[in-house]
């Protein structure tokens, strides 16, 4: 079972990054598998993606709001606050997939690439605004 961690040290952040990492291959799991639905219904790269990250997104809110950080705020504060930070993290996420596709990159590298990129960024934004 997860735990949250507690304290504010290193070793805090460290576990709940690991946490938040953990937990993130099931939201990547979701997105890709969904992803890799529409691909195969003949929707283009970045509308496949962008459904997808919706299916990532919930499964992220739901293991970060239980298992990785401790929100000060209701799950309705949380929750507007995570979509906001959802909705600039999908603008990202098309944007650097799309730029990256358009260099050339192959769908799966790119998307890759792209989810590694943002998993720095979103686990900073949870900690600091979403879920402070």
């Amino acid at each position: 079972m997860l735990r949250r961690p507690s304290g504010q040290g290193v070793g805090h952040w460290a576990h709940s990054f690991s946490l938040h990492v953990a937990t993130g291959f099931a939201a990547v799991g979701a997105h890709y598998a969904l992803m890799y639905a529409m691909l195969r219904a003949g929707l283009s790269p970045v509308p496949a993606s962008a459904i997808g990250f919706a299916a990532g997104a919930l499964t992220r809110f739901v293991f970060s709001y239980a298992h990785i950080f401790t929100p000060t705020q209701g799950v309705d504060v949380a929750g507007v606050r995570f979509i906001v930070a959802i909705l600039a993290q999908l603008a990202a996420n098309s944007a650097l997939l799309a730029a990256l596709t358009g260099a050339g990159v192959s769908v799966w590298p790119a998307q890759v690439t792209t989810t590694i990129v943002l998993t720095f960024v979103n686990y900073l934004v949870y900690r600091w605004w979403v879920f402070r």
